[in-house]
């Protein structure tokens, strides 16, 4: 595996950061100044955050409990900071991963600078920063109607981070969500969270969906022999409201316990939300300034 790699995508205007797993998109606004600064600041806290992750792997594997457990790097305590509240269902730190990477490399990002926005998408998971009476506009992946929805966050929502879930994701799931995308205070949260939903997102038993143990697939996986989806046939429309139902269930208790601020949970074509995202009509034209989720 090579060490970490940062370069510059077309146009300068946005920073690639790569390194083994971690695959993160950086973009600042502000005055030239201080994005450069904080362009600088994010390459050089890159340059450690996978070998800190790796150091404590084996612990961040294991189940979460109501009780946090303590870590020593900043990125590992931001995952099971995310996680315990969750811990009455089966969950580890690893479903916060990518949100907590996000988290911290934004913290670098704006470590001592004047920014008006910036965020870090880390994948598809993204954390984000909004100066007052700013907003930053989101395309949302995998909605099921053939080309990216759009949600716009403004600094007032209080929503700083974004992070989609789903069977057919980079990640495992337990589901058979398309998609399920969150909005929470940080990248984190929404990760942890949507991890949770996506897996409640379920028919049980039905003999259409395609599961395997975890660990045939990647042995090392914190799931271990927990039957993850790989693939989904045909499923009668009243089965398929059943399981957004049951991932809205879940959806509905995270929002009202304050733990997600909303969620938008899609499959086959259908769609449930959970609290205030609008979603706008879909654009095929990539709109100016737009972060990924």
């Amino acid at each position: 595996m090579n060490g970490p790699q940062a370069h510059w995508l077309a146009h300068g205007r946005r920073l690639h950061l790569n390194h083994g797993p971690i695959d993160l998109v950086v973009e600042a606004f502000g005055e030239p100044d201080e994005c450069r600064a904080a362009y600088a600041q994010a390459v050089a806290r890159f340059q450690t955050i996978l070998t800190e992750l790796v150091e404590e792997l084996p612990e961040l594997r294991r189940p979460a409990c109501s009780i946090p457990r303590t870590f020593v790097g900043a990125t590992a305590r931001r995952m099971e900071t995310a996680v315990a509240p969750l811990a009455e269902k089966f969950i580890t730190p690893m479903a916060a991963v990518a949100g907590s990477v996000a988290d911290e490399m934004l913290a670098a990002l704006l470590s001592g600078r004047r920014l008006d926005r910036a965020y870090v998408n880390n994948g598809g998971d993204s954390a984000i920063h909004l100066g007052k009476s700013q907003s930053m506009t989101l395309a949302v992946a995998g909605t099921g109607h053939g080309m990216a929805d759009r949600i716009t966050i403004r600094a007032e929502d209080g929503v700083r981070g974004v992070a989609t879930s789903g069977w057919r994701g980079r990640s495992f799931s337990l589901g058979i969500a398309d998609a399920v995308t969150v909005l929470a205070r940080t990248g984190a949260e929404a990760d942890a969270a949507a991890t949770l939903i996506a897996n409640a997102v379920d028919l049980p038993g039905h003999p259409a969906i395609h599961r395997v143990p975890a660990r045939d697939l990647a042995p090392d996986s914190d799931l271990g022999g927990r039957l993850v989806t790989q693939g989904v046939g045909a499923v009668a429309p009243g089965e398929l409201a059943q399981a957004l139902d049951n991932g809205l269930a879940v959806a509905e208790d995270f929002r009202r316990r304050g733990l997600i601020a909303a969620s938008a949970l899609f499959l086959a074509g259908q769609t449930r939300i959970s609290g205030s995202v609008a979603l706008a009509a879909p654009n095929k034209h990539k709109a100016k300034e737009t972060a990924h989720a």
